[in-house]
């Protein structure tokens, strides 16, 4: 299905019966980014994926001009608008839970729920810290643009506490290759939305005030002083709430995704 936004026409599916769950993707990842996950959560939700603007089947009218972390909020919000009059459940992770935490300061009548997963939000960090990691994230552009992916994976990992030699995962996931698509999709990641990661500014005390229950959230494995933990930490001390450990690292929703699905309904319920 499709989805005309600003700018962009968005491609999403649909999936299972009863409360909407809205899941936004970390990195490049698209609609399919989290199936086995999906599959563990559509007996009790109906659970909605997408393609972000600018990935896979998702379009964008001027490619040149990047986007914005506002347009991305701005694109969930009108897609829960289209399917749902009701407030929303949302899991968001990285990249997907920056988004959520956008929404819930723009559109916080949208969401009842939002599970924050490791956040890329600069912005919730002190100034010295947030000046560094978006350095990180422009260097990590530039290796890119100069080596390709082959030399920005091992930085990518480093960045988010990844490692790649200890990385555990459930038997039986569906196969994920690095397939042509894939590959645009993370030059595009790292061309453009990292961009709108370093210059996003979020209103920490809207973010305080908002009605949305916000859960920040976080790998169980993912050292705490990478990035995106302290992100997650801020976030916590911001709304007064604990980080919750999931299975798995930053990207435990693909590696362990019944185990997650498992800690998901439990903070959802």
């Amino acid at each position: 299905m499709f989805l005309d936004t600003d700018g962009a026409t968005l491609h999403y599916d649909v999936r299972g019966t009863g409360p909407l769950l809205l899941i936004a993707q970390s990195g490049e990842g698209d609609a399919d980014r989290s199936t086995d996950l999906v599959n563990h959560l559509t007996d009790r939700y109906t659970v909605v994926t997408y393609d972000r603007r600018g990935l896979s089947r998702s379009t964008l009218t001027a490619p040149e001009r990047g986007v914005t972390m506002e347009e991305h909020a701005d694109d969930v919000h009108r897609l829960l608008a289209r399917l749902t009059d009701e407030p929303a459940l949302m899991l968001g992770c990285s990249m997907g839970a920056a988004i959520g935490l956008h929404l819930a300061v723009a559109h916080p009548g949208q969401l009842g729920t939002l599970v924050a997963h490791d956040p890329v939000s600069p912005s919730l960090l002190p100034a010295g810290p947030r000046t560094g990691h978006a350095a990180e994230l422009a260097h990590l552009q530039r290796v890119h643009r100069e080596g390709g992916l082959k030399a920005a994976f091992p930085e990518i990992a480093r960045v988010l506490g990844i490692d790649p030699g200890r990385q555990e995962t459930e038997p039986g996931l569906t196969p994920m290759p690095l397939t042509p698509g894939r590959v645009a999709n993370f030059g595009f990641f790292i061309a453009h939305d990292f961009t709108a990661v370093i210059e996003a500014e979020l209103d920490r005390e809207a973010l305080r005030a908002s009605p949305v229950r916000i859960v920040p959230a976080g790998g169980a494995t993912t050292a705490p002083d990478v990035f995106v933990g302290q992100c997650a930490r801020r976030l916590a001390g911001l709304v007064g709430r604990e980080v919750v450990a999931f299975p798995g690292g930053h990207n435990g929703n693909t590696t362990h995704p019944r185990a997650y699905a498992e800690r998901l309904r439990e903070i959802l319920a």
